[in-house]
């Protein structure tokens, strides 16, 4: 294992992936998932969103904490792949005005998403209002506009801010600055575009406290810049070196409790959407009294962008969690 001592070259793309367990076996025909969700959009109205998870090759950048890499190709899909699975998503899910293409990574990588296709994809989701897409902060440019020009409906860039903690986000092995991050940002708003955020709560090196109030400062950072909509996702094991960091007592999943504190504080702040990630959350749940109707509550909250009292978690919950807000 690297030294820890270090906080800016102790994890390095090459221990990152001998870490690894092996990838899921993944069609370039196919995207790996598709769904309809329910979100609440920045109007305040209730909407269907499709959502579409791509199947490209995998991100360049090696995140300690990424697991998304698992649903991924080692190489290059062919031309017109990307705007087929798409295609073929569209013609199993019922209308939607919304639409969500994640392809576990960056879609202005022109090693995921090849450029020639970005005229067809334009040409698919023409029908939705807004089109929402993921990128790493540094691949915010020319493809970014130039897609964006291709659209009728408002392009969306969801990017990961992580952590404003300076120590923690050298560590991730991101080869990102907050300043990168806020760059972005300016370059979306300045073009007619919407920012989101994905914020992690309590990634490796911080403590149960810690890691509520880094997530409760990433927030403020995220809308101080100009994020419309941020989406809080509890840290998790299951890439290989996460594994390795928790038996190294540098890692530990946060609690539930911590997850209702910033999911609290964020809606309290009233200066833009928040979301909870609910993605394998059964894993908390069980862990915690009343962990099932605590769920619940999030998973409505998710929906109402209002904080409801804890005593009422009992309620029923239809629908099941977002995967990816």
């Amino acid at each position: 294992m690297p030294s820890l001592r270090d906080p800016v070259t102790a994890f390095c793309d090459s221990w990152i992936l001998e870490a690894r367990p092996a990838k899921n076996e993944v069609s370039s025909a196919r995207p790996y998932a598709h769904t309809i969700e329910k979100e609440r959009s920045a109007d305040g109205a209730l909407v269907d969103v499709a959502t579409l998870f791509l199947t490209n090759k995998e991100c360049p950048f090696r995140c300690l904490m990424c697991d998304l890499w698992k649903n991924t190709t080692d190489e290059t899909v062919d031309p017109g792949a990307i705007p087929a699975q798409i295609r073929w998503a569209l013609d199993r899910l019922p209308p939607a005005r919304h639409i969500k293409l994640y392809n576990s990574g960056n879609f202005f990588d022109p090693a995921a998403i090849p450029e020639d296709d970005y005229s067809a994809i334009a040409d698919l989701v023409a029908p939705f209002e807004t089109v929402v897409v993921e990128s790493h902060p540094k691949m915010v440019g020319r493809r970014c506009l130039e897609f964006g020009a291709l659209l009728r409906g408002d392009l969306h860039v969801a990017m990961g801010l992580e952590t404003v903690h300076p120590a923690v986000l050298a560590r991730l092995n991101k080869r990102m600055t907050l300043d990168d991050f806020a760059a972005a940002v300016q370059t979306l708003t300045k073009n007619g575009m919407q920012a989101r955020a994905f914020i992690l709560l309590r990634p490796p090196f911080l403590d149960e406290e810690e890691g509520v109030e880094w997530c409760r400062r990433s927030l403020d950072f995220a809308f101080d810049v100009g994020v419309e909509c941020c989406a809080i996702i509890p840290t998790r094991s299951g890439n290989g070196v996460m594994e390795i960091l928790e038996r190294e007592g540098h890692f530990a999943p946060p609690s539930l409790a911590s997850l209702e504190a910033v999911f609290d504080y964020g809606l309290g702040l009233g200066k833009g959407r928040v979301f909870v990630d609910l993605w394998d959350i059964e894993k908390l749940a069980l862990a915690e009294e009343a962990g099932t109707p605590r769920v619940q509550r999030l998973a409505r909250m998710n929906l109402s962008q209002q904080i409801e009292p804890l005593e009422q978690s009992a309620l029923s919950c239809s629908g099941r969690p977002p995967w990816r807000p």
